[in-house]
């Protein structure tokens, strides 16, 4: 970017609100269709363990593309870059909307995560590259809330424009935005290129990325193909395996790779990054689980669907503002215990849904557990950083975000497959106590398929009571760590 960026408030602040847009759009797009799985689902004869994929195909996809963004943009152009990505989120966009087979849609968020894992970090550094250094942090909490609030927001766009019109238009609104995103960059960003190639640590990335996409597709696909009665199932566990070890033997035996030991020597980013990982886990399983139960097994319309998720946005962009705006000498450690036991007290509260309730209960549960996680988030990015140097800092950043990531998808992967357990068993268990001793024998097939729709509906909410347990289990098992966290120092 050339000099005169800075000093050119116009073109800057066009600049910033540009990629501030860009953020929103490719994290509203990542829940954009929570809200109207039922819909996609019986358009695209998608089937029940499939419907997961449409979350974890865009993690997965881009927690893939988010290490070598910044690589990417050194190698070959900045601008260049960041207008192939943009070019790349609206083809995923298009053939989204065009979709007739759930492999192609499937392959559509696959697209689209691609090129989001781009966006996300060049837009970071395009918008503090613009401002003066006294003000980039202040900023970079201005991009993770509009994170936070395309998340928020996501499901509640789909379900409004899936109840007035289809499931399909949902993708068109973020068209514009990309071509006008697209527009300013092309006319005010300067292209920036490295002087020479950077070096990079493919082998390391590589190793690391092919042991995580393996595990992906082994927790994906597992069920459909019955676990390890499957030769595919064998072919990913050994990848996973083979990539594992791969990676730990590079990272132990060699002195330069894209995961600088240096970090494990920090306590507080190590315990902060972990806690972070549980956070990614709970922060879209619990959106997930709830969408589908409202829609699917409670009946809410998809417009109503997606508006039970603002509680949960407004609580976790507003509490994630003010603790940002905290004065220093409020202990932060205190604030992430505060909001790890919200997020804790937050999913108690989800065990106690019922197929009787009305939406308040939803309401009041996800806004505690958003208050939790935005509350914890802020606190953890003072805690986990304060204590590193500040030239490990651009580093610990990227492997931060990106096992929040994985964490995320992670998530959505193993509550899925717990789900569909869990439903099939306790289809069992009530359809065992139906016997021709309690009125069945007499009932007509109409009669008959009533009650095993009821019992497949009971079985199906207590499933989805169950997956939160396991993501209250998920946060009391970190939450010990936060007492073995330092006390930050002042950020440098």
């Amino acid at each position: 970017m050339n000099a005169n960026t800075t000093t050119d408030t116009g073109a800057a602040g066009s600049l910033r609100f540009a990629v501030l847009l860009a953020t929103w759009m490719q994290s509203a797009n990542l829940p954009l269709p929570n809200a109207v799985l039922r819909l996609i689902q019986g358009s695209l004869s998608m089937t029940d363990d499939q419907a997961g994929w449409i979350f974890t195909a865009y993690l997965a996809a881009s927690a893939i593309t988010l290490p070598i963004a910044q690589w990417l943009a050194a190698r070959f152009g900045l601008k260049r870059v960041y207008q192939a990505a943009l070019a790349l989120f609206m083809l995923g966009l298009v053939l989204a909307t065009v979709s007739t087979t759930p492999l192609e849609f499937i392959g559509a968020r696959i697209i689209q995560g691609l090129a989001a894992g781009v966006l996300g970090p060049l837009s970071m550094g395009i918008a503090l590259e613009t401002l003066a250094p006294e003000k980039r942090m202040k900023f970079g909490v201005t991009l993770t809330a509009a994170v936070l609030l395309g998340i928020a927001t996501g499901p509640a766009i789909g379900g409004w424009i899936a109840e007035h019109f289809d499931w399909r238009p949902i993708f068109y609104i973020s068209l514009p935005l990309s071509a006008y995103i697209f527009m300013v960059i092309a006319l005010l960003l300067a292209e920036k290129k490295a002087d020479k190639a950077p070096t990079y640590d493919f082998f390391g990335f590589t190793s690391f990325t092919v042991a995580m996409i393996s595990l992906q597709m082994l927790l994906d696909r597992g069920e459909r193909m019955n676990w390890f009665d499957s030769p595919e199932i064998w072919i990913e566990a050994l990848a996973c395996g083979l990539g594992l070890y791969l990676f730990f033997v590079h990272v132990m035996t060699r002195n330069v790779h894209f995961f600088n030991k240096s970090l494990l020597r920090d306590r507080n980013y190590v315990l902060s990054t972990l806690i972070f990982f549980a956070i990614g886990f709970v922060l879209l399983s619990t959106m997930a689980l709830t969408s589908p139960m409202l829609d699917e097994i409670l009946g809410y319309p998809p417009d109503t669907t997606g508006a039970l998720t603002l509680p949960r946005g407004a609580g976790m962009v507003g509490a994630f503002l003010l603790t940002m705006r905290l004065p220093e000498r409020f202990d932060r450690r205190l604030f992430v215990a505060i909001g790890v036991a919200l997020v804790i007290y937050a999913n108690w509260l989800m065990l106690g849904y019922s197929p009787l309730m009305d939406w308040p209960p939803v309401a009041i549960a996800g806004a505690l557990q958003g208050f939790g996680i935005g509350m914890s988030m802020a606190a953890l990015a003072k805690v986990a950083f304060s204590t590193l140097a500040p030239a490990l800092r651009p580093e610990a950043t990227g492997l931060y975000n990106l096992l929040r990531a994985y964490g995320s998808t992670l998530g959505v992967a193993i509550v899925q497959i717990y789900f569909f357990n869990n439903t099939q068993a306790m289809h069992q268990a009530l359809g065992a106590n139906i016997t021709p001793y309690r009125g069945a024998a007499s009932m007509s097939l109409p009669a008959l398929e009533g009650i095993n729709h009821l019992v497949t509906h009971q079985a199906a909410f207590i499933a989805v009571i169950d997956q939160f347990k396991i993501l209250m289990v998920a946060m009391l098992v970190v939450s010990p760590l936060v007492l073995f966290l330092r006390k930050p120092a002042a950020t440098n």
